[in-house]
């Protein structure tokens, strides 16, 4: 027995941390001696472990040689005090999002800044027409619509600032790069003497570009040379001008044709580029009117445009020439289908012989010309090329824009005017009009005018 005492009080002397392992050692080197000595090893092990440890100290014969706790008794483990979570990676996302909104806020304020001055946008003229009783709502919409503001809801809120505004009905010039203040100004200032004489011009169906420069000149609006060039290099942001072609390299003026027949008001020595805008908000107005053939209605004149295949350059051409040919308004359908005809039928037809073009080609581009081209010359003369002239020979007038859109399907490829009786012939034959025209002929023979 006492070589088992040795090997208790050995476990004995052993340190809290490492007493289970040499009593699983002990009872295991139990298990390797005979029956009887393995029993008493495990009952004292047993023992030793269950009873107290001053208990067992006093009643073994094993001297006390150490303070160790005995096997029972769990030394208490000191707690670990939890580390506090660091804040700093919360105050820095706090930080960050704070700076963040402040940047975003910052470059927010400057936006509306920068556009509540006008600083950093065009200077582009624009015309915004004001409709009768218009709110402070609607006048922002128009113009952010028309790309002279950037926000609708900062222009309300700096309107609502002072007394009620009161938007003066009509046409106004603004421009991108004008404060909120000074466009608002614009809008609600009613006409003075100042402002100058407001005079009233009518440009006649079928004029020409430098004819209507030269009228505007005459009556003191602007300089003829100005008009031309501002007219003529557009880029006012009006909605037709992105329909127009890329290549204008054969036209005469650039933009014959879209100088709209109407009666206009404009003030003396007036701001060539208003002047040209006022005419081609008008024209841009026209063509999205309402049309309607017997068969259908359409919502605007482009509408039906592109349902006839047609470009805006290639109607305004046509419509140029049907108002140059046409005795009167109701044979404009008629003169505009024997066209279309002709057109349509290019391989029989090449040419569209008509005088109207030759008369432009000789008696406008011949004599206007900056530097002499005869290329461009001879393209405007349907006598001589094929097809349809680079441009619009006239500016021509609703009637005549309507009868080529109305494309009144008939079979003739011939038409011939009486001037003197203002009758119209049209043939669906070469025969047919050779007799008609020696008809004519013959009237001009037996009704010589009268020199006054």
């Amino acid at each position: 027995m006492s070589d088992n005492k040795d090997i208790i009080n050995d476990i004995l002397n052993e340190t809290p941390d490492n007493m289970d392992e040499r009593i699983d050692d002990a009872l295991e080197e139990a298990d390797r001696l005979d029956e009887i000595e393995a029993n008493n090893l495990k009952e004292a092990i047993q023992e030793a472990h269950a009873v107290p440890y001053q208990e067992y100290y006093n009643n073994s014969e094993r001297p006390m040689r150490s303070m160790n706790p005995p096997p029972n008794v769990k030394r208490k483990k000191k707690k670990k005090k939890k580390k506090k979570a660091s804040r700093l990676p919360g105050v820095l996302i706090l930080v960050t999002l704070i700076f963040g909104i402040s940047i975003i806020l910052s470059l927010v304020i400057i936006s509306f800044g920068k556009d509540m001055l006008g600083i950093g946008k065009s200077d582009s003229t624009h015309v915004i027409v004001i409709p009768e009783g218009a709110t402070t709502p609607e006048v922002a919409q128009m113009l952010l619509e028309d790309n002279i503001i950037k926000s609708s809801e900062a222009f309300e809120f700096f309107a609502s600032f002072g007394d009620e505004l009161v938007y003066v009905t009509g046409e106004h010039f603004v421009r991108p790069n004008m404060p909120y203040e000074t466009i608002i100004d614009e809008l609600t200032k009613v006409p003075t003497e100042e402002m100058g004489e407001s005079i009233e011009v009518t440009f006649p169906e079928g004029i020409t570009l430098i004819d209507a420069a030269n009228i505007l000149e005459k009556n003191h609006i602007c300089d003829a040379e100005d008009f031309i060039f501002y007219f003529n290099s557009g880029g006012f942001g009006i909605d037709f001008e992105e329909r127009l072609p890329s290549d204008s390299s054969l036209k005469f003026q650039k933009m014959e044709g879209y100088l709209f027949p109407d009666t206009y008001f404009f003030y003396e020595n007036s701001k060539p580029e208003e002047v040209c805008q006022k005419i081609y908000y008008n024209f841009d107005t026209k063509m999205n009117g309402e049309f309607s053939t017997s068969k259908k209605e359409y919502a605007t004149r482009y509408e039906r445009m592109e349902e006839l295949d047609l470009t805006l350059d290639e109607l305004i051409t046509i419509a140029s020439i049907v108002q140059k040919e046409a005795a009167n308004v109701k044979d404009m359908n008629d003169v505009a289908a024997v066209f279309r005809n002709r057109i349509e039928n290019n391989d029989v037809f090449p040419k569209l012989q008509s005088d109207p073009t030759k008369n432009y080609s000789n008696n406008t581009i011949r004599p206007n010309i900056e530097y002499y081209n005869q290329t461009i010359i001879d393209a405007y003369d349907t006598y001589k090329s094929a097809g349809l002239p680079p441009g619009a020979i006239s500016n021509p007038g609703l009637d005549a824009i309507d009868a080529v859109l109305t494309n009144k399907k008939t079979k003739n490829f011939y038409f011939i005017a009486n001037i003197r009786t203002n009758k119209t012939f049209f043939s669906e034959t070469l025969e047919e009009h050779e007799a008609k025209e020696a008809e004519i002929k013959q009237y001009y023979i037996d009704n010589p005018v009268e020199e006054e």
